[in-house]
């Protein structure tokens, strides 16, 4: 086969080119180019610091959902919503430190929501063993992001790393996530806000196959009898596997919340997002193609690279204060 011998510093140079087009056709074909600071970001970036990051965070990602089977989509989602707020910069994990520090974790959307906190900090204590001060608690959460995603039954992607941490947090930004009942025009704008379209808001959107939610937040809400903290599944179909069938849900009205049903149901929704739901619906290996691509995207929203910010020594700390 030709280029069977090709030399590993090739093959090397061939891979990060790969994954570099890819990065790049993400964007264009969405209409928005790569972030500088983004286009810094690199698949193989640890290759020779921590050679072992994947292994050891897919490892500790292993151990805890065996005792929390609800781990993986808890960890996308703070990937999630840390790269809404001022970037992918990990401020999501930040807890009070006052004056200077004032966590995110308390503001509506995260409070008594986000989770998987303990398995982040796993993640990190592993990671400090294995390589001390090299990887960052940024690129902690895109990793047991993608790994959480695989875990599940989801597609791969190479994760492109090199985050640095931030020393601040943004509280004012991080009440205005995106949230459960959110109109269809509301969670346009805010996905815009952030250079991520209509076909990345459904993409994104579709990490709602797996995992559960309140019920006091879901469209029936709860019934009698439930307390408001009782747990629904958000997939009542396949409810712990990363596929396509939230959107088959939505295209029989069942799903659980506002913000994912008026993807089908508002006015608006016939000439923007309907026929991208209807797509992924019919194909699920299109839905993984996009949701791979939109996960990219997402990951390279105002990232602190080079000399910015800092590499954390503990994730809910900022180092002068450790």
């Amino acid at each position: 086969m030709a280029g069977y011998n090709s030399s590993p510093a090739l093959v090397l140079l061939a891979t990060h080119c790969a994954v570099m087009l890819l990065l790049a056709l993400a964007g264009a074909a969405h209409g928005h180019p790569p972030s500088a600071a983004g286009s810094r970001l690199s698949a193989t970036f640890y290759d020779a610091s921590c050679p072992s990051a994947h292994d050891v965070v897919r490892r500790v990602i292993q151990d805890a959902r065996v005792t929390d089977p609800r781990i993986p989509a808890s960890l996308i989602r703070l990937h999630f919503h840390d790269c809404f707020v001022q970037g992918c910069d990990a401020s999501l994990l930040l807890d009070d430190d006052l004056p200077a520090i004032q966590t995110e974790k308390t503001v509506p959307a995260n409070n008594n929501s986000a989770r998987g906190f303990p398995v982040v900090d796993d993640i990190k204590a592993a990671l400090e063993h294995a390589c001390p001060g090299i990887v960052s608690c940024a690129d902690i959460l895109a990793l047991a992001a993608e790994i959480s995603v695989e875990l599940a039954g989801g597609p791969r992607w190479r994760v492109l790393l090199g985050r640095r941490d931030g020393t601040t947090t943004n509280v004012e930004s991080a009440e205005i996530l995106p949230n459960f009942f959110d109109p269809l025009d509301v969670l346009q704008e805010k996905f815009r806000n952030v250079n991520l379209d209509d076909t990345d808001l459904v993409a994104l959107q579709g990490a709602h196959t797996f995992g559960k939610v309140q019920c006091q937040f879901t469209m029936q809400n709860c019934t009698a009898g439930q307390p408001e903290g009782a747990l629904e599944n958000l997939d009542q179909v396949t409810p712990n596997r990363f596929d396509n069938k939230y959107y088959g849900n939505l295209l029989h009205g069942r799903a659980q919340l506002d913000s994912d049903q008026v993807m089908l149901s508002d006015p608006a929704a016939a000439a923007t997002t309907a026929p991208i739901v209807r797509r992924f619906a019919g194909n699920q290996k299109d839905f993984f193609r996009n949701f791979a691509a939109s996960m990219i995207k997402m990951g390279n929203i105002s990232p602190l690279t080079g000399n910015d910010g800092e590499i954390r020594k503990n994730c809910r700390w900022v180092n002068k204060g450790y």
